[in-house]
C-alpha cells in the first residue's frame, strides 16, 4: 500500500503538520490505528511535562515510611492507607532485585 503524506491539525496549538508516509508506515507496522492528534512539537512537549523532564516542572514528591525498615524516604505518588511503601533499597529488595 502507497502512502501519501496528509496535512493534520494539531490538536492543542491548531497549527498544520504534516504526517508524512514514513510515519504513516511506521503505524501500520506497529499496529498503530489512529492518525497523532498532536505536531511533534507539541507531543514533546507533553511528553517533558508528563515526565517531570521538563526545565520548570519538578515532580512532585510524597513523604513516606518505609513499611520495610521504618526509613523515612520520599516517594513519587500520594500513599494511601493500607498499601505497604518502600524505600529505594527495600523496594529493590521486594521486586527481587539488587539495590543499587
Amino acid at each position: 500500500m502507497a502512502f501519501e503524506d496528509k496535512t493534520l491539525v494539531c490538536r492543542d496549538c491548531g497549527n498544520n503538520f504534516v504526517f508524512t508516509a514514513g510515519e504513516q508506515e511506521f503505524y501500520q507496522q506497529r499496529g498503530l490505528q489512529h492518525e497523532p492528534a498532536r505536531c511533534p512539537s507539541c507531543r514533546a512537549s507533553r511528553r517533558r511535562t508528563r515526565t517531570g523532564a521538563d526545565g520548570d516542572t519538578q515532580r512532585v514528591m510524597y513523604p513516606a515510611v518505609c513499611a520495610s525498615c521504618g526509613k523515612e524516604t520520599q516517594v513519587p505518588f500520594q500513599p494511601r492507607l493500607g498499601r505497604p511503601v518502600y524505600c529505594s533499597d527495600c523496594f529493590a529488595t521486594v521486586r527481587g532485585a539488587q539495590p543499587q
